[in-house]
């Protein structure tokens, strides 16, 4: 099982494109997270309560880019959000694992060391890109301004301390290209392993 992680826009979904080609089974902790907030469910109506219904959307779902300015602007936020959905996040995957059939499974997950979902894994893979990158990527994706995906992209932990854990770095500031080739002979190492 390879533990893929990075930051913000570090490009694992990339690396996560590339991997699948490849034949590896993908488990994605935000797709989960978005299911797991589905209306009706505790989770959902713990984050209701817990925030308000200022974050609900007109058709009373989650507005994750509402939410995501109140967690992204304050760490106790950001806390009692994962206090509320890991738990449940973490039963999904267990379960998705348990029922993967493919030799390899990548459970991508930007919180995989700090919810300590990185110790399942038999290597950790983490994707890194330079801040400015990270920063200008977020803007494009999302539409944010500067100061509000800067405000993102410091929030989270250090890549420096995602390094520490790594046995694989993915760089992902060059071209795909390049990230590929190193995905590719990543790759190669671990099946070499089988």
């Amino acid at each position: 099982m390879i533990g893929l992680t990075g930051n913000i826009c570090a490009g694992k979904s990339e690396v996560c494109t590339v991997l699948s080609e490849l034949g590896a089974h993908l488990i994605d902790a935000d797709v989960v997270a978005h299911q797991i907030l589905v209306r009706g469910s505790p989770e959902f109506t713990g984050v209701i309560a817990e925030f308000g219904k200022g974050i609900m959307s007109r058709n009373g779902d989650i507005d994750r880019g509402r939410l995501g300015e109140i967690v992204f602007a304050d760490v106790a936020a950001m806390e009692r959000l994962e206090e509320i959905v890991h738990p449940a996040i973490r039963r999904e995957i267990d379960g998705l694992i348990a029922e993967a059939d493919r030799a390899v499974i990548v459970l991508d997950a930007i919180k995989l060391i700090e919810s300590g979902m990185a110790n399942d894994c038999d290597v950790i893979w983490v994707v890194t890109a330079a801040s400015e990158d990270r920063v200008q990527r977020l803007i494009d994706r999302d539409g944010l301004d500067e100061a509000t995906a800067q405000q993102r992209v410091d929030m989270q932990a250090a890549q420096e301390e995602k390094l520490k854990r790594a046995d694989i770095v993915i760089d992902n500031s060059g071209s795909l290209q390049q990230t590929y080739v190193q995905v590719r002979r990543a790759w190669g190492k671990i099946r070499a392993l089988k």
